[in-house]
């Protein structure tokens, strides 16, 4: 990214994938999964915790993503290869489709607190994407200006994931399961080729390949 000139394009391509990293569309059929025990008030607290946790994740990750970087010896590149390993497996897992009991049948009580942290806030909604465009965004902001604009952009899909979380219910009697499974399927396959481009990217970016320009 490149943060020199700030324009529609790029403001167009950071939002993008953001909406990607930290938009709601990752988490939605496994947040659907995890809370379908409980009532709607609850649904609604993990939901505001949830996306509470991400954003503030997002947000410590941009403040010292540059310095990590730094101090662990990091590039963006390597960043960006791991990113787009760990997307991977979870864009590979959505792809294939339901394979397994889409509910825990244990019968051991679930923590709301802990299932809104942790899969549901990471690394559902602040997904590998997200984790990658953000460190990397913090070592190439080049003004206060750019800074700016990545903090904003964050609380705006921060924004748009508390208004479909906290209304989940409402939203999920619009949706048939029929088409939440074949968008899940049809968005994992996406979400493959972006975490191709992730690691090819990274690579390329570590001098390990020459990516070719698309035609």
């Amino acid at each position: 990214m490149d943060f020199t000139v700030i324009d529609a394009a790029l403001v167009g391509k950071l939002l993008l994938l953001l909406l990607v990293g930290l938009g709601p569309k990752i988490a939605l059929v496994p947040f659907l999964e995890k809370t379908h025990a409980f009532d709607t008030e609850t649904k609604a607290r993990i939901g505001r915790q949830m996306v509470l946790v991400a954003v503030v994740t997002a947000l410590i990750l941009f403040a010292t993503g540059a310095l990590l970087m730094r101090l662990l010896h990091i590039t963006g590149g390597a960043v960006a290869v791991a990113g787009g390993i760990i997307l991977a497996l979870i864009a590979i897992k959505m792809a294939s489709g339901p394979t397994e009991k889409p509910h825990d049948e244990t019968g051991l009580p679930v923590d709301p607190e802990k299932i809104a942290v942790f899969p549901l806030a990471v690394p559902y909604l602040l997904n590998p994407v997200g984790i990658t465009v953000v460190i990397i965004a913090s070592g190439e902001v080049v003004s206060i200006a750019s800074a700016l604009l990545v903090i904003g952009l964050i609380l705006i899909v921060g924004a748009l994931d508390y208004l479909v979380f906290t209304n989940i219910d409402a939203l999920a009697k619009r949706m048939k399961p029929a088409s939440l499974i074949v968008s899940e399927v049809v968005f994992g396959i996406l979400l493959t080729a972006v975490a191709v481009q992730l690691i090819v990217s990274g690579l390329g970016s570590l001098g390990i390949i020459t990516p070719t320009a698309a035609h």
